[in-house]
């Protein structure tokens, strides 16, 4: 087994009412049930929705690292 790595990189947005950081979090978890070998992720964007004056929706774009599996 090699100490190189090689990485496939894609793109989420994650939702939450709660937080940022909980929109992170669910996005992760998401991607997490059908993808192998997750191993960062990177936050790229922070925004949200407001409703009422308020915040509604925290919206986060992520960038999410998976390490390539060796060939044997």
């Amino acid at each position: 087994m090699s100490d190189n790595h090689i990485y496939k990189q894609i793109e989420l947005v994650g939702s939450s009412t709660t937080s940022s950081d909980d929109a992170v979090a669910q996005a992760i978890a998401r991607a997490s049930e059908t993808l192998r070998n997750l191993d960062w992720f990177e936050v790229t964007e922070v925004r949200g929705h407001i409703r009422d004056g308020k915040i509604a929706h925290w919206q986060v774009g992520l960038k999410i690292g998976m390490r390539l599996e060796d060939e044997d």
